[in-house]
């Protein structure tokens, strides 16, 4: 099998892959918006936005996302970020989701996923 590495980059001052498939396995990692000027919201959407993208070009689905992981910058935005989840998600198959506050790298960024999914499997 072929490791497959979509948008290899070194944006964040460290080299990495934002999608890493090998197998049935997808990882996407590190996901922030691309447009940072707008509310949690508005980042989530941008966010979740590129998730489809990435699970599209591996040959998954929503249907198939095993986990996520959300680093937020603040909790008191955790009302209007889980709104944004709730309308992406399919709420018959939800994945596993950890959500935490902390610091980001960038102090216009608000949220980051990082997402796990395994391809091909939707039920």
């Amino acid at each position: 099998m072929i490791i497959e590495r979509l948008d290899v980059n070194d944006a964040t001052g460290g080299r990495t892959s934002r999608c890493v498939a090998y197998g049935d396995m997808v990882h996407i990692g590190g996901i922030t918006a691309q447009d940072t000027g707008g509310d949690v919201a508005a980042q989530m959407r941008d966010i979740l936005e590129t998730v489809d993208g990435y699970l599209r070009q591996t040959g998954a689905s929503r249907s198939d996302v095993l986990t996520v992981q959300v680093w937020i910058k603040d909790m008191a935005l955790f009302a209007d970020m889980t709104a944004v989840w709730n309308a992406w998600v399919d709420p018959e198959i939800p994945p596993a989701r950890a959500c935490v506050s902390g610091d980001l790298y960038r102090p216009d960024i608000l949220v980051e996923v990082t997402v796990t999914a395994v391809r091909g499997k939707s039920a």
